[in-house]
């Protein structure tokens, strides 16, 4: 299956999109929501991922297979860990079968976790016997994953000491532990992040409370390339917050450098990105925190013609798909001049970019999504198009609300 998108020169207008809920705030409350059912939570992504966590938050005893879903994959391998007569085989897709959860395993065993590799050991699928968790320290690297130590956190509270957890080596995407820590503080768990060291304090209930998920700011970078790809378009996204949880906000700064102003309506909890097609320059950007944009942003630059380097992205190889890697591939068909090492990529300044190229998405979402807007500028196929349902379902409908026209083959 392909997705053909029609090229479109000049594109003007004024549109509003309704982005879902973001996956990663939905996914930290759906685990708090089975430890403490009096939080309710309203907007909750669309995604796969998201619905692959709430499948298994009902299963107690049996297989689990979340597919695709590396969020999941982790959070419920903490969850399972720490709830009592619970007896799960945890597995995934072939890709996940690739992708390492032992320094998470170790963390849980270490608490006093019974965890067994099935067939590779560092890697799903997992046997997990849940039981009581009573130590209450632990020590973790975070320089690989920031999930792991999220899952870690989602499950503290519900321990009877809590949880004392020492971070080893720099922090890869410590926003995502910082929004980990505004949720729990959101539901009344008493918690610290300070001095790579976080502490979070045990609590059998919390009061009645309601969260609305923000929408997912990760989903909104394909619109900024969008505008910053094209002629006075205007473009206004709907439930988004100047003070965000989300570490991938850092769009509304980053767009800057490439001619997007985003002014933020907080009355509305809106905001409109506009292209004033000035002060664009090249971008030599660390992403350690903001991994997941790092695709849109190489796209978008490559379509402006500019250069880019961007590092800070060792996580990327270890993602659905060697991204990095894939980045390299996809570009270069299109003309660009790429290099990649294990935690960078750099793109080079270029003036043409070839027609009628079909992208692959390597079963990886963002492939598809970073790679669309070129469409503005050139012909281009999406190969398995439907892969964007990973963490948004909706993209090709709200794509063609932008004047783009998408023809699933």
């Amino acid at each position: 299956m392909k997705a053909a998108l029609s090229y479109i020169k000049e594109r003007e207008g004024k549109y509003s999109i309704t982005i879902p809920g973001s996956k990663s705030e939905s996914n930290r409350l759906l685990v708090l929501q089975s430890l403490y059912a009096n939080l309710t939570i309203n907007n909750l992504s669309n995604s796969d991922d998201t619905q692959s966590l709430i499948n298994g938050l009902k299963v107690i005893n049996g297989i689990v297979d979340v597919h695709h879903a590396g969020t999941a994959m982790r959070f419920l391998t903490a969850y399972y860990a720490s709830i009592e007569g619970s007896r799960i085989t945890l597995t995934g897709s072939r890709r996940m079968k690739e992708r390492p959860i032992k320094i998470l395993v170790d963390a849980l065993r270490d608490l006093g976790a019974e965890i067994t590799y099935l067939k590779n050991e560092g890697y799903p699928p997992l046997k997990i016997v849940g039981k009581k968790l009573n130590n209450s320290s632990v020590k973790i690297s975070s320089e690989v994953s920031s999930q792991y130590i999220t899952a870690l956190m989602l499950v503290a509270p519900s321990l009877s000491n809590g949880l004392n957890i020492e971070l080893n080596g720099d922090i890869t995407s410590s926003p995502y532990i910082e929004m980990t820590l505004e949720m729990l503080q959101k539901i009344g768990v008493t918690c610290s992040f300070s001095n790579n060291k976080i502490v979070v304090k045990p609590i059998k209930k919390i009061n009645d409370i309601t969260v609305k998920v923000e929408s997912d700011w990760s989903s909104a970078s394909y619109f900024y390339s969008i505008v910053a790809l094209s002629e006075n378009m205007e473009i206004n996204l709907e439930s988004f917050n100047k003070n965000s949880f989300q570490g991938d906000s850092e769009l509304s700064e980053i767009y800057k450098s490439l001619g997007i102003e985003t002014v933020f309506n907080t009355l509305e909890n809106t905001i409109t990105l506009n292209n004033n097609n000035k002060n664009i320059k090249p971008l030599n950007l660390n992403l350690n925190n903001t991994p997941d944009i790092a695709q849109t942003i190489a796209v978008t630059c490559f379509g402006l013609g500019i250069a880019c380097k961007l590092t800070g992205l060792k996580t990327l190889k270890i993602k659905e798909t060697d991204r990095l890697l894939a980045l390299k591939t996809e570009l270069e068909k299109l003309g660009a001049k790429i290099k990649i090492t294990n935690e960078s990529i750099e793109v080079f300044s270029s003036s043409e970019i070839k027609n009628n190229i079909l992208i692959n998405t390597y079963q990886d979402h963002r492939m598809a999504m970073a790679f669309a807007p070129l469409s503005l500028l050139t012909s281009i196929e999406i190969d398995e198009p439907n892969v964007v349902s990973k963490s948004y379902p909706t993209f090709w409908n709200d794509l063609k609300k932008t004047g783009i026209t998408v023809q699933i083959k």
